[in-house]
């Protein structure tokens, strides 16, 4: 006789080791690692938008980001450093597809983001003359708009189906967040559509997202060569290194994350690339730009006079 399962009442997150030596170490590193991300990307969005130089898309579209990378790791940050040392690991099946819901929502737009920068970069580069006609307020905040509900409806489809299968193998994920590979591993359901549809849909983002990239950035090079000052040049160069950094850095972590067969999976592995996009990145998107970025730097100073006059 064929025996009915579904989604347990509540799952138990394993975490990221189980070595009582290493917790009070890495609860001190992603605590403050987490800190760190915290501060940084809540001053890039209030330096954003109370410095009047900086109220340009470039600028909008990177407080956008910061706010992405605020709300995906403190979807998972809080819970993972509460669970080195909490008894009851567990996480009920609601809050289990929570966290993945607002994790998968604000990476999807994210990684739409990064696209969206890049037309921006663009769009300043070829013709700046018209670069705040072309990127009006208006258009703006229709591409903010469309990245957002791109992420909400996204993670809404991989929800629905990774929290409809049956999990009767255990209600232990060997993982320090509600993530799709651990989940398929502990499902006794088939999970071929599940697999193909995160190949097909995150995929197609991800082709989207590097199509974009690439093609703005090849538009970008023949118009920075056209440029007769070197001084142009370097300081176009400047403007998109911080860019590129966070694209090869994020997208990089992504594809190797999510596009491989699960066959392939090695748990112990995923989580070292999942505590680097999950936290790690979230905190360098900041500093990246910060470092990088001569507008930045300068309001940076700016208010730091304010502050200390």
């Amino acid at each position: 006789m064929e025996k009915n399962y579904s989604i347990p009442t509540e799952f138990i997150l394993l975490g990221i080791t189980s070595a009582p030596e290493l917790k009070v170490f890495l609860f001190v590193l992603f605590l403050t690692i987490y800190l760190v991300t915290l501060v940084t990307n809540l001053g890039m969005i209030i330096l954003i938008r109370i410095d009047s130089q900086l109220h340009l898309p470039m600028y909008f579209f990177l407080s956008h980001m910061s706010f992405c990378d605020l709300c995906y790791s403190t979807a998972i940050g809080p819970k993972m450093l509460v669970d080195f040392f909490a008894k009851d690991k567990s996480i009920s099946s609601i809050g289990c597809a929570l966290q993945f819901y607002f994790f998968c929502w604000f990476t999807d737009a994210e990684t739409l983001l990064l696209a969206v920068m890049a037309f921006d970069r663009y769009m300043a580069v070829s013709n700046p003359l018209l670069y705040t006609v072309n990127m009006s307020s208006w258009v703006c905040y229709l591409l903010t708009a469309s990245v957002y509900m791109v992420g909400l409806v996204d993670a809404l489809v991989h929800t629905t189906l990774t929290f409809t299968l049956s999990f009767c193998k255990s209600n232990e994920i060997n993982h320090f967040f509600c993530d799709v590979p651990p989940l398929l591993i502990i499902s006794c359901s088939d999970t071929y559509v599940n697999e193909l549809v995160i190949f097909t849909v995150f995929g197609f983002i991800e082709m989207v997202t590097i199509s974009t990239v690439l093609i703005s950035y090849c538009y970008i090079i023949l118009s920075v060569f056209k440029m007769p000052s070197t001084e142009g040049r370097y300081k176009t160069f400047s403007t998109c290194s911080s860019h590129l950094t966070a694209v090869t850095i994020f997208q990089g972590t992504m594809l190797f994350m999510y596009f491989r067969p699960s066959s392939s999976y090695s748990l112990d592995q995923d989580k070292v690339t999942s505590l680097f996009y999950t936290l790690v990145i979230p905190m360098l998107n900041p500093l990246i730009y910060s470092l990088r970025n001569k507008d930045v730097k300068r309001a940076l100073g700016k208010l730091k006079n304010k502050i200390y006059s």
